[in-house]
């Protein structure tokens, strides 16, 4: 099983994202409003030594993969972490368009004749049989477009759709996703919960390995569930060949101090952790606390 990066730069603050605070949220999406701002600060995580990026499939996401594609001598070394689907693209999509002409858009937009082709086909198949895996693997194809030409180490899948499908226990979903993302993008496939200790004993369950876990995991059980003690054993009892765990929400959003969070995830049976951050100082900061196993 290929090893992820120990420290992963996310994303959340360059989308207007703060779980905490719209006000913080609303200043974000002003600052990183010129896309100029974003790359600067990719810089300053990548001069303090961070070699990984996690990237939400949004729609600014084309233009900073755009950028880094056409910067190779420079990036060329990153390692990327895609995270798949971006649900409220379809959401609104569908609430302004209508679901059959957001799927025919998703499916057929600026896609070359053969790629329609060979989607239709797929797709074909899929009404035919009535199988939800092959419109899956459309729907992956189409998201994966952007992270062309990149290396890509992980594909996530989020965790609303993650934990919608395990809520259902539907095994077959995951065997299968996890099986087309080693097989058509030679990567390892990643899976997004705020359930981490039931979805990694569901994958034991169903013999379904090498698989990177992405969950919340701080000291107060922010985004946890179910609590703290069930994530801390899961951890302590994993073995790391088979799934490699990655910590997010580390800080709790703002509520736990970084030098108190990561005194106690240093502490913790995790692989990696992955934080966002908006400056220069505290992406230093970030990095000097972190110190994995």
């Amino acid at each position: 099983m290929k090893q992820i990066d120990k420290i992963i730069f996310g994303d959340n603050q360059f989308f207007g994202i703060n779980h905490m605070s719209q006000e913080k949220a609303q200043q974000l999406s002003e600052n990183f409003f010129d896309i100029n701002n974003i790359f600067k600060v990719y810089d300053q995580a990548i001069d303090a030594g961070i070699e990984g990026i996690m990237l939400n499939s949004n729609d600014r996401a084309k233009d900073i993969c755009n950028y880094f594609r056409e910067n190779k001598d420079k990036y060329g070394h990153l390692n990327w972490y895609p995270s798949i689907p971006y649900p409220h693209k379809y959401a609104n999509m569908v609430a302004e368009k209508g679901i059959m002409p957001t799927i025919n858009e998703v499916l057929f937009k600026d896609n070359s004749a053969g790629g329609v082709l060979g989607m239709i086909a797929k797709g074909s198949a899929a009404v035919l049989t009535k199988d939800a895996i092959k419109l899956m693997q459309m729907l992956i194809d189409v998201e994966m477009k952007m992270f062309k030409g990149l290396n890509v180490k992980v594909v996530f899948l989020q965790n609303i759709v993650v934990d919608l499908i395990l809520g259902y226990d539907v095994k077959e979903v995951f065997v299968e996703y996890c099986k087309y993302i080693k097989k058509k993008y030679n990567a390892l496939p990643g899976l997004i919960t705020q359930n981490m200790p039931h979805l990694k004993a569901k994958l034991e369950e169903w013999g379904v390995e090498e698989v990177v876990i992405c969950s919340s995991f701080n000291k107060i059980g922010y985004l946890m569930s179910p609590n703290v003690e069930s994530y801390e054993q899961a951890a302590k009892n994993n073995d790391s060949s088979k799934y490699q765990l990655m910590a997010m929400s580390t800080l709790a959003s703002g509520a736990i101090s970084a030098k108190d969070a990561y005194s106690y995830i240093n502490k913790r049976d995790i692989q990696s952790v992955v934080f966002g951050a908006s400056s220069q100082k505290h992406i230093e900061e970030t990095v000097s606390l972190i110190d994995l196993k």
